[in-house]
């Protein structure tokens, strides 16, 4: 793959895109690692003789019997009331990457995206290193949220280091989907690699390894990144006030946030319902997730292109449908079997969304400040990362784990009919020309304020003349 990227490319873009690729890959590994451990690992903090318990209700007489499954109800009530902190761990790292995304846009063209990558690399390896020799919830705390400054720094610069080698939109949407994929790989990985890890020799283990990694990546990027800074002024600034002012992207970062809440809901607060329902083995809680990275992969994979052949909006409808469907079958499964479709047809939802719509959204600033969008974008999921957990968790306390998934479920649904009405009437054909006119006439303004000249913008690429059928079109 990289190989074939080297041939028509050279080595230093080559490079580079590796050195992106597998910094997001451990990014996210490191993401979905914690996840079947965190939940497990907190619970034996606060319960450390559950584990007998469970086992003397299995083994001994009636009369024991009888006092184990009492203090098995009062560790179902202990379960519920852990979803809560779990919760608030998982999304301390979605709302520092929430905060950090707009702060990493500005600062990176300042710092250099190399060096902002480097920053973000550093502070993953720390954040692992914390999870390793971490014990308390504290300092599990601190090492989720310092990774959301790392994902932070290290999904914006990666992005735009990546677009910046790569100035041309098809050679661009190529590369692009290669790293993309080191998300849903990532992702993939994660989830077993802790849960087998941490029921063969415990905790620190799984996040030892993830450390190593990063360690291995920061020497490539020491080897081959320029950390020099340089900053160049954009032309055709298109602020963030401008993006939000605009139907389209308001809609586009809606259905993000929304597909995405579906699992950042499911990560705290799934492995703590089979605990105390189907109780399935450590590594069985890490496994439960495969199949959504599976869905997920596939789906970003094909879906792109027959996205693009059908229409993005009709596959978005589909696929929320599907995440709806979903959450409803999830909570119906009696057995780790049974979870295996409903967790793929969500992966595979989700990743159907992310695949027709994050090119879109891309596309609306394809010769202006592309920083801004994957910010906008980077920051929609984190919003999803950090209500679900917080709200999720503490929801599950007050209506159930089912009905929460029923109103996850509902409002995939009810943003379908949202998209569907404003397709009947038109709303994102008329946004979307809007929105182009707006870029074109930012990008003429700045123009023309450059000395009355068009040397310095044509130095920095070819006006919107795609986006305008008129006199400067070709």
């Amino acid at each position: 793959m990289f190989e074939d990227l080297a041939e028509r490319h050279g080595p230093s873009k080559k490079t580079i895109v590796f050195i992106v690729y597998v910094s997001l890959f451990l990014d996210n590994t490191l993401l979905t690692v914690v996840v079947p451990i965190i939940p497990d690992y907190l619970f034996h903090i606060e319960n450390p003789y559950s584990d007998v318990l469970t086992n003397i209700s299995q083994t001994t007489t009636t009369n024991v019997n009888e006092i184990a499954k009492k203090a098995l109800v009062e560790m179902e009530k202990d379960l519920r009331a852990e979803n809560g902190q779990v919760g608030l761990l998982l999304s301390s790292k979605a709302l520092l990457q929430l905060i950090m995304n707009p702060i990493v846009g500005v600062l990176s063209p300042r710092l250099g995206v190399h060096l902002s990558l480097f920053i973000g690399s550093v502070s993953l390896l720390v954040a692992a290193l914390i999870f390793a020799l971490g014990e308390s919830f504290i300092e599990l705390l601190i090492g989720r949220s310092l990774q959301g400054i790392a994902s932070a720094c290290i999904g914006v610069a990666g992005m735009s280091l990546v677009a910046q080698e790569y100035p041309e939109d098809k050679e661009r949407s190529h590369v692009m989907g290669i790293v993309l994929g080191s998300v849903a790989l990532g992702v993939l990985l994660g989830y077993p690699l802790g849960g087998l890890l941490y029921d063969i020799s415990g905790k620190s283990t799984p996040f030892f390894v993830v450390a190593f990694a990063v360690l291995c990546d920061l020497g490539l990027q020491v080897h081959y990144l320029n950390f020099e800074s340089k900053f160049e002024p954009s032309v055709g600034v298109w602020g963030w006030s401008h993006m939000l002012s605009h139907r389209l992207v308001v809609l586009i970062s809606g259905a993000l946030l929304f597909s995405t809440v579906a699992m950042a809901v499911l990560e705290p607060c799934l492995p703590l319902w089979l605990m105390s329902h189907i109780k399935p083995k450590k590594w069985q809680l890490g496994l439960v997730f495969i199949p959504d990275s599976v869905g997920y992969l596939i789906s970003t994979n094909f879906f792109g292109p027959l996205a693009y052949k059908v229409g993005r909006w009709q596959v978005v409808v589909i696929s929320m449908l599907i995440i709806g469907v979903s959450t409803f079958m999830l909570p119906q499964s009696k057995s780790m079997l049974a979870l295996i479709t409903p967790h793929f047809l969500l992966g595979l939802g989700i990743g159907a969304v992310d695949a027709a719509l994050v090119p879109l959204l891309a596309s609306l600033v394809d010769a202006s400040l592309y920083s801004s969008v994957y910010a906008l974008q980077q920051m929609a999921v984190s919003l999803a990362y950090f209500i679900g957990p917080m709200i999720g968790g503490e929801l599950v306390r007050a209506i159930g784990f089912p009905w929460l998934l029923r109103v996850v479920g509902l409002l995939n649904i009810l943003y379908c009919c949202l998209i569907v009405f404003c397709v009947k009437n038109k709303r994102i054909e008329d946004d979307m020309l809007r929105v182009q006119w707006v870029k074109y006439t930012s990008y003429r303004t700045a123009e023309s304020s450059e000395n009355g000249s068009n040397e310095n913008v044509n130095q920095r690429g070819p006006p919107f003349q795609r986006f305008i059928n008129g006199d400067d079109s070709d």
